[in-house]
């Protein structure tokens, strides 16, 4: 009876439990392997967006660049210009000086001379007083008397030259400084006339958005700028404008649009937006400081704006980091009064 059971136990197969762990185990991996890839594809994915993006970021970091360099050439090339007015004014102020001083040693060596040849000229009339006396006068006396009265005729044109050329002089200076003060009134007048109309336009501007933005107590006017909370468009820690943002941006691209119809195409203006943030210091892999958060948020204006059909040549974008706060203080309502988006029509 005992042997039956031992051959009964002996006889039972464990290969089948076996092979379903193994199945088992199988399925396990290969379903963790197929986890690991699909996770990788979309770090992979995620990270090429950032790349396009940040590759964007660059692209339009570059583009603003360009547009500084052209604003500094004009103004270098402006300066150029009124150094090299400057410095042709006072050339022409030293040769007139140089000429002065020439003039006068002349005229002062003529006097010297006038004033031998009169002294001569007396000693001349003695000497003729005395010759008319005596009759035999020689011819070597003669020609002296001749040519020392040449000499007397020759300094005094020589005198009459030098005075008229002098004259002239200063009539050319004063020409010269009649045509600088009007150069000089010209562009001081164009210049006032250029600053009055855009005086105009930003008044305008000014009084419409103020109006359309007034419900919004949050939005706050400080001299001809228009500061809006970073809250009001931004999420904590971000550059992608919210819906509320979206809706505020709207109201200021209409009035902008509706006065940029009425400015001159030759007024050279330009909407600017600067970015700034508090005094905490934030350091992400997509904004290792305020500088780049502060920039990337006033990008992300320009960008809207551009989408409302602004034209990207009149707008500029800049960050300033927690660099120019308008609120002293690390209490909450002076951080939240420095995260601000500025607004202002100026010119460029």
């Amino acid at each position: 009876m005992s042997g039956s059971r031992r051959r009964n136990r002996s006889s039972i197969n464990v290969w089948p439990g076996y092979v379903d762990a193994l199945s088992a185990l199988l399925m396990l991996v290969i379903f963790m392997l197929l986890v690991y890839v699909v996770s990788q594809l979309y770090l992979s994915q995620t990270l090429s967006d950032r790349n396009s993006e940040l590759a964007s970021l660059n692209q339009r970091l570059n583009e603003i660049s360009e547009l500084l360099g052209l604003e500094q050439s004009k103004t270098g090339a402006l300066e150029q210009q009124m150094l090299t007015v400057q410095s042709n004014f006072s050339d022409s102020l030293a040769q007139s000086e140089d000429l002065q001083q020439r003039l006068d040693a002349s005229r002062n060596q003529l006097m010297q001379q006038t004033a031998d040849a009169e002294a001569r000229a007396e000693r001349l009339a003695n000497m003729n007083q005395k010759l008319d006396d005596k009759d035999d006068m020689s011819a070597s006396q003669q020609t002296m008397i001749l040519r020392l009265s040449n000499r007397i005729a020759s300094l005094q044109e020589q005198l009459r030259q030098i005075a008229t050329a002098l004259n002239l002089q200063k009539e050319m200076t004063a020409e010269k400084e009649g045509e600088l003060d009007n150069v000089s009134k010209r562009l001081n007048t164009l210049l006032a006339k250029r600053v009055n109309q855009l005086e105009q336009y930003q008044s305008e501007f000014f009084s419409r958005l103020r109006n359309i933005l007034a419900a919004n107590e949050n939005i706050r006017i400080v001299g001809d700028r228009f500061l809006l909370p970073s809250e009001l468009l931004f999420a904590s820690g971000s550059a992608q404008l919210g819906t509320e943002g979206q809706r505020e941006l709207d109201k200021l691209a209409g009035v902008l649009l509706d006065v940029v119809e009425t400015i001159p195409a030759d007024l050279d203006w330009i909407l600017r937006i600067d970015g700034h943030t508090d005094l905490i210091p934030i350091n992400t892999q997509q904004f290792p400081s305020n500088w780049e958060l502060s920039t990337a948020r006033a990008v992300a204006v320009v960008r809207y704006l551009s989408g409302q059909n602004v034209p990207q040549n009149r707008m500029a974008a800049a960050g300033f980091g927690e660099f120019f706060p308008v609120a002293d203080g690390m209490t909450p309502e002076a951080l939240q009064k420095n995260r601000r988006i500025e607004i202002k029509l100026t010119d460029r």
